[in-house]
């Protein structure tokens, strides 16, 4: 069974970091992207940041960018660096994979999801 593992989600305030890791069970994905999309109550999945297979290619979510950092350190493992949290980042986020392009931010083209993991930015 493939599965993604969020790690890492807690409670930070406001200015804080936190750093979020996933980990591929069941299979590698060297050819493919991975993502990390967040939701809030109430709102629609948000694209946060993708790597490309490669990890020479990343894209960040304008909300995100300057303030978070993706990278991966081979075929199963990604992560999420977050920094100057805010409390508008409060949400669960959800890694992924999938074969697109990293600077694709459309969650339709990531086959395979995480749980996730809440994230709670007090002010």
């Amino acid at each position: 069974q493939v599965q993604l593992v969020e790690r890492g989600g807690g409670l930070v305030q406001a200015g804080g970091s936190l750093r979020l890791s996933c980990t591929a069970i069941g299979r590698t994905f060297n050819s493919y992207s991975l993502g990390w999309f967040r939701q809030a109550p109430g709102k629609e999945r948000e694209f946060v940041a993708a790597i490309s297979s490669s990890g020479g290619s990343l894209y960040y979510g304008d909300s995100v960018k300057g303030r978070f950092t993706i990278s991966r350190d081979n075929a199963k493992n990604t992560a999420l660096q977050m920094n100057s949290l805010k409390p508008e980042d409060t949400a669960v986020y959800f890694c992924a994979a999938g074969i697109t392009s990293p600077y694709n931010a459309n969650e339709n083209a990531y086959s395979y999801w995480g749980q996730g993991t809440q994230v709670t930015v007090s002010s």
